[in-house]
């Protein structure tokens, strides 16, 4: 199948670009090793299955590229990526990753009949176009983010509820992942940007600040939404704490008017065997009237003060 490729690598008035589709160990092999005889740590990389952070690394004749991918049903709730390997020659491209749903490539290859400019600049166009797509994947989630942020920033303020933080907390978690991915991927992309790899010219590097440009950006917005997420969050706690001392100074309002009431039951409830007041036809209605009096008077203190 890919016996082929070495008459195709000697022809200098085109470029091949080879993309490996959830391939086994065995293919990886097969291909990168024995066909193009990539270094062995960048088979290792390829086969690794848990999380790379985004790098280029140069090996003279190639460079090596990992950067990673939204997946397409990544939410608010969690962030999911998938590794995108990617190998940048003179005359070829070979793309390499697991996940069978990899949208980026996809698009660059359904562009491939209709753009003529791929075939005039080569495969390091071919290579800004895989990223940029990539790129753009991230700008929905990014959307989403801010929606969600803008409705529970009004919940906060008319109905804060321990649902709204949880919200909160987790639209936290899932920027500072973005963010995480994001940052390498821009140091990635600017190292594109230089002069620094012989495999993409100066019209190139061009195409690449653009990608760059959009990651500055993505970069921003996520710390916006960031800033506005602790915002918020300090909000809810503020509000919480505010509906805590409305509930404790109601309690405190009423146990300090309960005090004398409670002092008076409790005299007249002792047991003495001569209370003379006891004996008066009018003890009991006058014994309410000063309850209320006293209740009457305290909530005027406790209004003209302001704590209630």
């Amino acid at each position: 199948m890919f016996s082929n490729i070495p008459d195709f690598l000697q022809d200098p008035s085109g470029f091949l670009w080879v993309s490996l589709e959830s391939p086994s160990n065995e293919e990886m092999e097969s291909v990168l090793s024995g066909v193009f005889n990539f270094h062995p740590l960048t088979i290792e990389d390829c086969q690794s299955t848990g999380y790379q952070t985004p790098k280029v690394d140069d090996y003279d004749s190639y460079i090596f590229i990992i950067a990673n991918a939204i997946h397409p049903e990544s939410g608010l709730k969690n962030l999911e990526t998938r590794e995108l390997n990617i190998y940048l020659g003179q005359n070829y491209l070979v793309t390499c990753y697991t996940d069978p749903a990899m949208p980026c490539i996809q698009t660059v290859w359904n562009r491939l009949p209709r753009d003529a400019r791929f075939a005039e600049r080569g495969t390091d166009a071919l290579c800004h176009a895989v990223l940029d797509a990539l790129v753009d994947e991230y700008m929905p989630l990014l959307d989403k983010m801010d929606e969600e942020i803008e409705w529970l920033e009004d919940l906060v303020l008319e109905n804060p509820e321990t649902s709204t933080l949880e919200r909160l907390l987790s639209l936290k978690h899932t920027v500072m992942s973005l963010r995480r991915v994001i940052n390498p991927l821009r140091e990635l992309v600017n190292r594109l940007c230089r002069n620094e790899f012989p495999q993409i010219d100066r019209q190139s590097q061009i195409y690449f600040r653009d990608v760059y440009d959009h990651l500055v950006r993505i970069q921003e917005m996520s710390e916006s939404i960031r800033d506005i997420v602790s915002g918020a969050v300090d909000i809810y706690l503020n509000s919480t704490s505010l509906r805590l001392n409305v509930v404790m100074k109601a309690l405190t309002v009423v146990s300090t008017i309960f005090l004398p009431l409670t002092f008076l039951a409790g005299v007249y409830g002792m047991n003495f065997k001569y209370f003379p007041e006891l004996n008066w036809w009018f003890s009991y209605p006058a014994l309410w009237f000063i309850f209320l009096l006293i209740v009457l008077g305290m909530l005027y203190f406790f209004k003209k003060r302001g704590w209630f």
